[in-house]
């Protein structure tokens, strides 16, 4: 059986081609989580705790003393800031001037969904807020370690344009980026921390603490197997302190049996439905922009499978593939799974037969 054979039944389906999505493996915790795990690693983080209703809210600011406040929507998407609520609050990250307006705030805040450019038009549920001190800044970096295949191991990214969308950066200011590549076998060393405080400018006392932060920030990267550590904002304060105020830390999934209590914190109502579905259900589900979908046995056929349809010029909503061991009644959980896949027209059936051959 050849690949015309098989595409010849879907002709009518494929449409221009359009960029694969390279899907990410990795577990992705809420942001009051990645600070406990900072703080417990003696990297410095602003003061706070994590509430689920008004009345916490109050009792943090209350039991720290806080004349003013952040609070910070805990939901799983970037650009919070500039988001809005079902209940028509505007903004995901606030700074309050009173308790009670914290409290009126956090009530806009919890039970309701935000809605961001990443959420897409279904949203996210938002089921806590962060509560944490005010602090004031002099300057805001970005500083980032990531799994890099181009230096086939991590590499710390450092920007002294931070505060904003490193993305932006990227694309505006090109040079304002520092990439500082690590030996994996070596782990961080003095010169190379050095390197990420020349890069930031920082001088002195604020050196130093950069210097030690970017250590332990590094060993525990490497200490929970994470694929991205971001820091966002780095801040010097006018204090003369230097701290993390947002974290955000993927850990791979294939290392959750090394960290089954880390995995244990993950957020399923910040998952995809379906994603849900085929967890429960054993399968290696990744949610693409298609409209077939591809349900498959092997990673290497599965592939091939994919560089057909590609070459006809179609795209995938949707890519599964059955882990080893996983018995067959399994496969109809995905095909059935509700609410259905998006742009879903032919589940390929076609591709199932021809890579189990």
């Amino acid at each position: 059986m050849n690949s015309r054979h098989l595409l010849s039944g879907c002709k009518s389906l494929f449409r221009l081609r359009s960029p694969l999505v390279t899907p990410a493996r990795c577990l992705n915790l809420h942001e009051h989580y990645s600070l406990g795990l900072l703080d417990a690693e003696g990297v410095p983080v602003p003061r706070g705790a994590v509430a689920s209703t008004p009345q916490q809210v109050r009792s943090v600011i209350e039991g720290y003393g806080l004349s003013d406040a952040v609070l910070k929507a805990q939901v799983l998407a970037g650009g919070r800031g500039k988001g809005h609520f079902s209940s028509g609050l505007k903004g995901g990250v606030r700074i309050c001037y009173s308790i009670d307006e914290a409290v009126k705030i956090s009530e806009g805040m919890l039970g309701h969904t935000l809605y961001t450019k990443q959420t897409g038009e279904q949203g996210r549920p938002c089921n806590d807020v962060m509560v944490c001190e005010r602090v004031y800044c002099r300057k805001e970096f970005y500083f980032a370690i990531v799994m890099d295949r181009q230096v086939n191991g991590p590499c710390m990214i450092v920007s002294t344009e931070g505060g904003m969308n490193i993305e932006d950066v990227a694309r505006e200011n090109p040079d304002a980026i520092v990439k500082i590549p690590v030996d994996v076998n070596k782990g961080i060393t003095a010169e190379e921390s050095s390197q990420a405080a020349d890069a930031l400018g920082l001088e002195g006392e604020q050196r130093e603490q950069l210097m030690s932060a970017v250590e332990k920030l590094y060993n525990l990267f490497i200490k929970y197997d994470s694929t991205l550590l971001e820091i966002n904002p780095l801040a010097e304060l006018t204090d003369g302190r230097v701290l993390c105020l947002d974290c955000k830390i993927n850990f791979d999934d294939n290392a959750e049996y090394r960290h089954e209590e880390l995995f244990k914190k993950r957020d399923w109502s910040q998952e995809d439905v379906r994603d849900v579905e085929a967890s429960n259900a054993g399968l290696n589900y990744i949610g693409l922009d298609g409209s077939i979908g591809c349900l498959v046995n092997g990673a290497g056929l599965a592939m091939a499978t994919m560089d057909i349809i590609k070459l006809h010029g179609a795209t995938l909503p949707i890519f599964s593939m059955l882990a080893a061991g996983r018995p067959l009644n399994k496969l109809p959980k995905l095909s059935k799974s509700s609410p259905p896949i998006p742009r879903l027209k032919r589940f390929g059936k076609y591709f199932w037969w021809y890579n189990a051959m």
